[in-house]
């Protein structure tokens, strides 16, 4: 007979095996796919908006639209997660973003195409979840945390390159195939085929957590969204109204009565008082501010890299093809932050680290007001922003992680990136206002589709002006935050 202790030593290696070769390997399909999601449509915006007909400023409304789901439905479905299993959760968004990715390849107006494309907001819950499920499968191991940070460090390498991928093919297909349709299911195809991988490959983890789902949290804290959202949408068709600082004023009434009740329930969808610690709020700022630029920016990069300059006497010019090459060069910039925090933060303290990376951010965003007349100048500063970018993607969730306590690292993890996806939601609308406003008049005369150049300047010095108000807020973290040492101690 073979002996228990021969038995264990098997028993993980096994499990090491199905971790790694298996699970992992799934869920980095998965991540593959979200990728796609983020990367694909950037370099075919202009195409997209000549078929259902809008301008390029209406670009802004599908991300706005978008990233206000993926805001209120990112708590939620985590939360349930944990209450009906992260697999099951995990299967039924992937199934929801989809049917939506195959209704934005077919979707003839664009009411429909907004619709189908603010649903595909469902997909930013899958991080959260993989990641759970990764830790899950490896807590029965040694090393559990090292196992967890590795492979979660795996799936962040392949969303990356499905980024880099998707812009990328997207180019080159928006250029060499005249349906629109048939590139637009390229995503759509992806997506199902993460679907199958994850519901034959993935199996469920058996994890159940007690309690239950914060519904009052849930509809006031998209009510406040919806109403805040909606009066933004209020300045850009009819300008600034009575009507438009009332939606305003009942979104911030909504707010303030979100928090005072997650301060009384006993299992919040947002614990206020995580949110108030001195090396948590800032942080979670950040996160907002910077939300603004890596989340809200994407439109009008590309719809001003595709302007051309000939008409309108400012743009690149770009086809899909090349317009393909500044977006996959931000992402690869992105990945290389991303890469390189790790042994940064070995050399520096984390604050210094988040603190410099915000001011990478800073300095792009600054850069292109004075330098967007070349592609090299637009080039390098995208790429310097990127870099910066790729840091605090990596740094920020990490950071709260470390900071909050041991039985509360999920949700301030996820808060990250709760917070990223409301600043990106407000900043789109509020770019769309911008490129809405201003004077563009084309060369010949004709109708102008094109979003003015005050609005691009505005949407720059908006995402450096955020950054330069997140280094101030992450120099206000005590000195030792994020690190063994604790804060309480080197106060004392």
């Amino acid at each position: 007979m073979t002996s228990p202790s021969a038995d264990a030593p098997a028993s993980t290696t096994s499990r090491r095996i199905a971790l790694a070769g298996g699970i992992v390997g799934a869920l980095a399909v998965v991540e593959l796919a979200s990728g796609m999601l983020q990367g694909y449509y950037a370099p075919v915006f202009s195409d997209i908006a000549r078929r259902l007909g809008i301008p390029d400023a209406d670009i802004n409304w599908l991300e706005a639209a978008q990233l206000l789901v993926s805001a209120m439905v990112v708590p939620v479905l985590a939360k349930l997660g944990d209450l009906l299993g992260h697999r099951r959760i995990l299967l039924g968004s992937i199934a929801v973003t989809a049917l939506a990715t195959w209704g934005i390849a077919v979707a003839p107006t664009f009411p429909l195409f907004l619709l189908v494309w603010a649903l595909q907001g469902v997909y930013v819950v899958w991080l959260p979840l993989n990641v759970a499920i990764i830790f899950a499968r490896a807590r029965r191991l040694p090393d559990t945390a090292g196992l967890t940070r590795r492979a979660a460090g795996t799936i962040v390498v392949a969303l990356q390159a499905g980024a880099i991928t998707g812009a990328l093919v997207a180019g080159q297909l928006g250029a060499m195939v005249p349906n629109l349709t048939i590139v637009l299911a390229v995503p759509a195809l992806v997506v199902t085929a993460a679907f199958v991988v994850v519901w034959r490959l993935v199996p469920d983890t058996g994890t159940r957590t007690g309690g239950r789902l914060d519904s009052r949290g849930a509809v006031l804290l998209s009510l406040a969204l919806l109403a805040l959202t909606g009066g933004l949408g209020l300045v850009r068709f009819n300008g600034i109204t009575v009507w438009v600082g009332l939606f305003v004023a009942i979104g911030l009434v909504l707010g303030w009565l979100f928090v005072r009740l997650e301060l009384r329930t006993e299992n919040p969808l947002v614990d206020m008082r995580l949110v108030a610690k001195p090396a948590l709020w800032p942080v979670f700022l950040t996160a907002g501010l910077f939300g603004v630029s890596v989340l809200g920016a994407q439109g009008p990069l590309s719809t001003f890299v595709r302007t051309d300059p000939t008409v309108y006497g400012y743009g690149l010019g770009l086809t899909s093809a090349t317009a393909s090459y500044i977006i996959g060069a931000y992402v690869l910039s992105l990945l290389a932050g991303a890469g390189t925090f790790a042994r940064v933060s070995a050399l520096v303290t984390p604050r210094r680290l988040l603190v410099g990376a915000a001011a990478l951010v800073a300095v792009g965003y600054l850069g292109l007001v004075p330098f967007h007349g070349s592609l090299v100048q637009v080039l390098a500063c995208m790429v310097v922003a990127g870099l910066g970018s790729g840091a605090l993607v990596a740094a920020l969730p990490a950071a709260a992680a470390a900071a909050a306590p041991p039985s509360q690292t999920a949700m301030a993890t996820g808060l990250t990136n709760t917070t990223k996806t409301v600043g990106g939601s407000f900043a789109s609308s509020a770019f769309a206002l911008a490129l809405a406003s201003g004077v563009v008049v084309a060369a010949d005369g004709g109708p102008a589709t094109a979003g003015s150049l005050s609005g691009y300047l505005t949407c720059w010095i908006i995402c450096g002006g955020t950054a330069v108000i997140a280094v101030g807020a992450l120099l206000l973290v005590p000195k030792v935050a994020f690190t063994s040492v604790p804060i309480e101690a080197a106060a004392g």
